[in-house]
């Protein structure tokens, strides 16, 4: 990565489209941009704003960003998101995702984020999901390349005992589809 973040946080922005006419808030390290005036940056901020869902990412992506595709921490905290966009797994080099404080209440909505072979870190406690008592086995079961969740290290005991807690878990799922 390369660049300070491209910060749209705190914009009241309600949809992402709405994004592309704002102009980031300054920080402390100086935003660099190309001939083109996109910004040299692999990391944004949308945090805090009342984003619910993530139709126009890609759009928002690379009207601001000089190389979308390294696109590599993305903090979308603070919103209102319901459900996890598989447009996150259209960003191969995503390896920070922040999506505390949303609200997300379906736990399999982790599973869409599978694809994503370099995410190490992700947050998603202040989300509903977190009070599913296997919330923290079945995120590490399903991301098991995570080094850190919810600001807090994946120890190798947890991902052994996810994945203990995900094979005897399949069982349950499976009689739950046939019920239904």
């Amino acid at each position: 990565m390369y660049g300070a973040p491209v910060d749209l946080s705190f914009k009241a922005i309600s949809n992402l489209a709405d994004a592309q006419s704002e102009e980031p808030n300054s920080g402390l390290r100086p935003l660099k941009r190309n001939s083109v005036g996109k910004f040299l940056s692999g990391s944004l901020r949308l945090n805090n704003n009342h984003i619910t869902n993530l139709y126009e990412l890609h759009k928002t992506i690379n009207h601001f960003l000089a190389e979308p595709s390294l696109l590599g921490w993305l903090d979308l905290s603070f919103n209102h998101i319901t459900n996890i966009d598989k447009v996150l797994c259209e960003l191969p080099q995503l390896r920070v995702l922040y999506l505390h404080g949303n609200r997300i209440f379906t736990l399999s909505e982790v599973d869409k984020l599978q694809s994503l072979s370099r995410l190490h870190t992700i947050t998603l406690h202040g989300n509903l999901i977190v009070t599913n008592k296997a919330y923290r086995n079945h995120v590490i079961a399903a991301l098991p390349r995570l080094k850190t969740m919810d600001f807090s290290v994946v120890t190798p005991q947890e991902r052994a005992l996810a994945q203990i807690w995900h094979h005897s878990s399949i069982p349950s799922k499976r009689n739950e589809e046939i019920l239904q």
